[in-house]
């Protein structure tokens, strides 16, 4: 199915490895040019050759932080030389280790940190970017978020309080924003397999097993089948979807709504 978005401009953050990195290529796979953002400029432009090669398509590395407005403001002015993005997608980094218990989490730094990362950037990040967008006339934000937003999960608190936040900002977003031609949703990950991580040890067997327990799938889900629920957000499809959140997670959440 042919996506509408070839040609498109595609903004994805945290997008020099893991799943930021494979959302740009499922993007830059259905044609869309893209302009990756996160703090290490050679392995952003390692990844953007590698687009380049694969999918035939322009990739635009600028190295910088979502949390700096400096390196923001340089990201809307190379977005504003491609007449603003059509698409961003923000990916955003997780909480402070180790993960502990709600009442354990007693170090305000370690809320401050969480805060920072996984909910002050968006909105940074969406209050310098998104203008260009709405001026076009049509867009298309999509949010990574957690499952965990949903049903909160053992040892997750710092990163449940604070994706739930982007959730409901999402969801704002949506609400002032569809009239202008812009969508707003968020995908809602969880057992996702991340054996991809370089440096990264995958899940030890009896943790694998464990997760694979926790879906009615009996499986982990893998990092195609949630790019592919992002590229669809990203589409012309999906135009009338918005305000939503999408779960991918192989029906872990136990509740109806």
């Amino acid at each position: 199915m042919d996506l509408g978005i070839k040609g498109k401009v595609a903004l994805v953050t945290a997008s020099s490895g893991g799943m930021g990195r494979n959302i740009a290529h499922a993007l830059a796979a259905e044609g869309a040019d893209v302009v990756l953002f996160a703090r290490t400029e050679s392995k952003l432009r390692e990844i953007c050759a590698q687009i380049e090669a694969q999918h035939c398509v322009r990739a635009v590395a600028v190295a910088g932080s979502m949390l700096e407005s400096a390196d923001i403001e340089r990201l809307a002015g190379v977005l504003a030389q491609r007449q603003g993005p059509d698409i961003v997608v923000l990916v955003t980094g997780r909480p402070p280790n180790p993960l502990r218990d709600a009442l354990e989490e007693n170090e305000l730094e370690r809320w401050d940190d969480a805060y920072r990362v996984q909910l002050r950037s968006v909105v940074q990040l969406v209050n310098g970017v998104v203008p260009q967008m709405v001026a076009k006339g049509w867009g298309r934000i999509v949010a990574i978020t957690s499952a965990s937003a949903k049903q909160p999960m053992g040892k997750h608190a710092l990163s449940t309080v604070f994706r739930a936040g982007v959730t409901a900002y999402m969801k704002t977003l949506a609400n002032e924003l569809g009239a202008k031609g812009v969508t707003v949703n968020c995908v809602a990950p969880a057992l996702i397999d991340t054996s991809h991580r370089a440096g990264s040890a995958a899940y030890t067997g009896e943790q694998t097993e464990r997760r694979k327990a926790m879906t009615p799938l009996g499986r982990m889900g893998t990092q195609d089948e949630l790019c592919g629920v992002v590229a669809f957000l990203a589409s012309a499809q999906a135009g009338f979807v918005t305000g939503s959140t999408v779960a991918v997670e192989g029906g872990m959440v136990a509740s109806l709504f």
